[in-house]
């Protein structure tokens, strides 16, 4: 116990060494793998409506019809939502390192096959692609829980913060390289092959190259998660699991010494009945499901599951649908007055500008602040602009779609991405792995990422039908009348609302050890005192 002790101190008061850096840049490839592969999709969907569902009779291009887009822009998530709950569960069983090789080697295939979807009909490939982006999600979602632990457990208690939202930030550079991928493959192949807006020539506006663009794009993704492979193989166990899970505090004080400059002083073995009765205390730990857990952190676990569910049901929405706002905002071009790989350029260039002004600050404010701000102050206020932002965009909607005020529109819309990723978006991240006991910090980080999924998915499927015009001649094809574009918006800020007050449920953990947090240390003293008990003259032996 008491080098238990010596190696939870020693973790949170190390200085900040090249070792955290490297630690942020491992963990942080694979959530620049997540976002590329989570929103590339919604970049190559108009071309996928193009390309397999033309139809020649029709004034408009191809579009996927309702299901099929539903399909293809939320199986992911459905995977993803899965992929939390099991590895995180199987985080806190077999530990953080042996199932992190896992989940990135599952993104890596999975990745690659979604570009090689194959069939021969429209019906055949977007099964393929569908049956791979689930089990893509499925990798995704043990990448949540297992890099938020690993990274909470390895940092220091003053910075922690930071280098947890710095892992979670990699997320906007994988959502801005997926715009600049998609950005250079559609100029490359426009320049290499080029055709006449659709008015002009349909069946000829989508050239048969195009259909090598989308999969050049989606297997991209591949890339860096195999070039962090093999360091993610390389590192060690947390010593937080080995010393608080696996109870082996040796091997918890090795693994750290070898990675982190520190120095743990190693003490007398503690009598055999000591031994006994912390295996003992190990035996009363409570459960995940148990009347203590409830009591203790079932308020903190319901606060952090209806944020992170409210938050991504605005979040994605808006991330996903992006190209469809800013047609109804007419930012860009008829779809008609475009070739294929015209509209899926400016498509990428239209979010890659947002990601590039608004989501990617957005992040960095998040790491340089939130151990100087705090957690709850940054989710709060996040909820707060973002929920001012949207409303900003929704009552004076017919304002902004007016010709001469699309920028005003972008710029408004933008906002609403920086204080989601200068707030909740982050936050909702990083707090649950850190105010659970270890044994359980998985569980409950995939728990609660996984009710974030679920709003995801709640966002992309119901947004899709939602947004539709409440005219019926003014809908896409098969999709029946919506609330439209502004009433969507205020419900989205109503998501945010809820946000706001369901924030009160969740602690600061600012400057705090995860084990004062946790409430760990309260049962570590209580061992001690009972130890005491027991053996009432250990202390004069010593």
């Amino acid at each position: 116990m008491a080098r238990e002790r010596k190696v939870l101190d020693a973790l949170d008061t190390a200085k900040t060494q090249w070792y955290h850096f490297t630690a942020v840049v491992v963990a942080g490839m694979g959530f620049f793998t997540d976002a590329y592969d989570l929103f590339s999709i919604s970049l190559v969907t108009k071309l996928l409506g193009r390309i397999y569902y033309f139809d020649a009779a029709s004034r408009s291009p191809g579009t996927l019809p309702p299901s099929v887009s539903a399909a293809v822009n939320g199986v992911a998530f459905c995977g993803t939502l899965a992929g939390q709950l099991f590895f995180g569960w199987l985080g806190d069983k077999m530990g953080r390192k042996k199932v992190y090789g896992m989940t990135l080697m599952l993104m890596v295939i999975c990745c690659l096959a979604s570009g090689l979807s194959f069939g021969s009909s429209a019906k055949g490939v977007m099964a393929t692609l569908c049956f791979f982006r689930f089990w893509l999600g499925f990798g995704i979602g043990g990448d949540y829980p297992l890099s938020a632990t690993i990274m909470s457990e390895y940092a220091n208690k003053r910075t922690r913060g930071a280098f947890i939202a710095a892992v979670f930030a990699m997320q906007g550079f994988g959502n801005l390289t997926g715009g600049i991928v998609a950005l250079v493959v559609s100029a490359a192949f426009k320049a290499r092959f080029d055709a006449p807006a659709y008015r002009d020539d349909p069946a000829g506006s989508t050239v048969p190259e195009a259909d090598y663009a989308w999969r050049i794009v989606l297997m991209f993704g591949a890339i860096p998660a195999l070039l962090t492979y093999y360091w993610r193989m390389k590192m060690p166990e947390t010593a937080r699991y080995t010393a608080l899970v696996a109870r082996n505090d040796k091997q918890a004080a090795a693994d750290m010494a070898r990675v982190l400059n520190v120095e743990f002083v190693d003490e007398q073995e503690k009598a055999a009945v000591a031994e006994e009765e912390a295996r003992r205390r190990d035996r009363e730990q409570y459960g995940l499901f148990s009347r203590e857990f409830g009591r203790r952190h079932g308020h903190h676990l319901l606060g952090t599951t209806v944020c992170w569910f409210v938050l991504d049901v605005a979040y994605y929405s808006q991330n996903l649908f992006q190209k469809d706002i800013y047609t109804a905002v007419q930012w860009l071009p008829k779809a008609d007055t475009m070739n294929a790989l015209e509209e899926m350029f400016k498509i990428s260039r239209a979010q890659t500008l947002v990601a590039l002004c608004g989501t990617i600050p957005g992040y960095w404010f998040t790491v340089f602040f939130i151990d100087v701000v705090g957690r709850f102050a940054i989710q709060l206020g996040g909820f707060i602009l973002m929920t001012a932002f949207i409303l900003g965009l929704a009552v004076p909607y017919h304002h902004w779609t007016t010709p001469g005020n699309h920028v005003g529109f972008v710029v408004m819309y933008a906002f609403t991405f920086f204080f989601a990723n200068f707030g909740p978006n982050s936050t909702t991240f990083i707090v649950p792995a850190e105010i659970f006991p270890a044994r359980l910090r998985s569980t409950c980080h995939g728990i609660s990422s996984a009710a974030g999924k679920m709003g995801a998915i709640v966002g992309a499927f119901g947004f899709l039908y939602a947004a539709q015009s409440t005219d019926p001649s003014k809908t896409d094809a098969g999709y029946p009348p919506g609330i439209g574009v502004r009433n969507s918006l205020f419900l989205l800020a109503g998501c945010n609302v809820v946000g706001f007050f369901f924030t009160f449920l969740v602690p600061e953990s600012k400057g705090k050890s995860l084990e004062e947090l946790s409430g760990e240390n309260d049962m570590a003293a209580a061992a001690a005192n009972s130890y005491r008990q027991t053996v009432p003259d250990s202390g004069q032996a010593e």
